[in-house]
């Protein structure tokens, strides 16, 4: 006669519809301890590292779960805390090129403790970080049964009996037990953990079957090679001798195997020249039919010169509105784009303009990068949101007329850098268009702003060009230097925002 269990018990990932359940266990399981992780923190966990976040159902109810992610364990090293790897509960510290598995929690619902869940919820993140290739997995692991003698022996002492099985820790000996092995005492690990005494033992699992790889292509890179473009206003007789002077600059800046150029804003204007006799919106607006055709010909230069190209910016006039638009031409042949969302009272006044209602974060071979054409600089919310978001190199095309109009763009995008722990790189035109109206002189000084610490330079300036000369400006970034700021940097402005107080939301697209 075939008998059955009381218990169905399969592993699978954990899904949304899991959260009710999930957070009764935490409840229970840290009552003592910490607040559940709430639903937004879950949410962004399971969409940015679903793999990681693993749990056991048993008939249909989940019993047990095992919450992890990926990290680059040069950046964090041996002396870290629990906050700074987990940081806000979101998972933003995941590092999918990361090469160890960090094992956030594992709690079991008091009711099913006593079955090994524990044991196959380990067994499970063993065999995904075999299957991801990681060097291991490190827990920072909690010592729960240290309060009790916490007033006899210091915690090394108590971790040491421990391991020679002289008292037993129902964390600690359960991770010695999985061929997990002690690195070393972490102290203050997690303040409110107070069974532990805010300790923690740093623990890892090596995987044998690791293989070192050395990704000579489609490796992410950490050094960047920026490129800009000051550009000369001038007439020019023809579309294709736009373009010539275009193609001139970007083959110019890939011959030094930059990654990305940047022209500035409304670069085509020049063009504008031909349609002096009409008034300046409908200049403008006869100025948008080449559009389409100056990014169709970038598309062409990034792919044949292999280079991503922004476009600075230029008119577009589609549904009876005229917008003022980027172009981000990638070198693998795709487009994207990104609208000034703030218009100049000047630019509303002489040509109409229309700000756009979408602020996007742009997937390059580079990275994660942010466009903010000229005006928008200007607004620390916007800057603020693509950080949050990952992106760690902000572009940002301009037009300004004079000086005190350029410094404004300047002092902010210096700003942008340091409150936002990012690369802002800016570029303008110099010169002038005689006898053409609403195309006054320009005023431009090209430059690539880091954030302000020891790693970066003491004007926190990488490099910046002459004022009002036409020229390239190219240089290096790292972007590994962005992320030891982040961590280990005199301040941390990102991690030290005071989200109990404030946040920043979105309400647009």
């Amino acid at each position: 006669m075939n008998q059955q269990s009381e218990h169905k018990l399969y592993l699978r990932n954990m899904r949304m519809d899991d959260y009710e359940i999930v957070r009764d266990i935490m409840r229970k399981v840290y009552k003592n301890v910490d607040a559940p992780w709430d639903r937004s923190q879950i949410e962004q966990m399971i969409k940015r590292f679903p793999e990681g976040q693993i749990c056991i159902v048993d008939k249909g109810r989940t019993v047990a779960v095992a919450l992890t992610l990926i990290i680059d364990y040069a950046e964090y090293g041996d002396k870290h805390t629990y906050i700074q790897v987990v940081g806000d509960g979101t998972l933003k510290n995941h590092d999918p090129d990361g090469d160890y598995l960090y094992g956030i929690e594992v709690f079991v619902d008091p009711d099913y403790q006593g079955m090994r869940l524990g044991r196959r919820l380990y067994d499970a993140r063993k065999e995904l970080c075999e299957k991801l290739n990681l060097k291991g997995i490190i827990v920072g692991g909690r010592i729960p049964g240290y309060r009790k003698y916490s007033d006899q022996i210091s915690p090394q002492e108590y971790i040491k009996r421990v391991k020679r099985k002289e008292i037993y820790d129902p964390v600690l000996s359960f991770q010695l037990s999985n061929d997990f092995h002690i690195k070393k005492l972490l102290k203050n690990y997690y303040p409110v953990d107070h069974q532990s005494e805010g300790n923690a033992v740093l623990l890892e699992w090596n995987n044998i079957y690791y293989e070192a790889r050395t990704r000579l292509i489609g490796g992410r890179k950490t050094i960047v090679r920026l490129g800009t473009v000051q550009w000369q206003m001038r007439r020019f007789d023809s579309f294709d001798d736009f373009l010539q002077q275009v193609e001139f600059f970007v083959d110019t800046v890939s011959d030094y195997e930059a990654d990305l150029v940047l022209f500035p804003e409304l670069f085509n204007a020049p063009l504008i020249a031909k349609f002096e006799k009409y008034s300046p919106p409908e200049a403008m607006r006869r100025l948008a039919e080449y559009t389409a055709d100056l990014r169709d010909n970038l598309m062409e230069m990034a792919l044949s010169y292999n280079i991503n190209i922004i476009s600075g910016s230029v008119p577009e006039y589609r549904d009876n509105k005229l917008y003022n638009v980027s172009f981000l031409c990638r070198r693998d042949g795709t487009w994207d784009s990104q609208y000034k969302l703030h218009i100049t009272p000047d630019e509303s006044r002489s040509w109409g303009l229309t700000g756009g209602d979408s602020l996007k974060v742009f997937n390059t071979d580079i990275g994660k990068i942010g466009i903010l054409i000229c005006y928008d600089v200007e607004y620390p919310e916007l800057a603020r949101f693509l950080a949050e978001k990952g992106v760690n190199i902000i572009l940002v095309p301009f037009w300004t007329d004079t000086k005190n109009a350029y410094l404004r763009v300047r002092r902010c995008a210096q700003a942008r850098a340091i409150e936002n722990e990012c690369y802002v790189v800016i570029s303008g035109s110099v010169g002038n268009i005689p006898k053409v109206e609403t195309m006054g002189i320009q005023y431009s000084q090209a430059s690539i702003f880091t954030p302000s610490d020891f790693a970066f330079p003491h004007d926190a300036i990488a490099a910046e060009t002459t004022p009002n000369t036409e020229t390239t400006l190219i240089t290096d970034v790292d972007l590994d230097l962005l992320k030891e700021l982040r961590r280990q940097g005199s301040v941390q402005n990102l991690h030290s925002r005071r989200k109990d107080l404030y946040k920043l939301e979105w309400m647009g697209k």
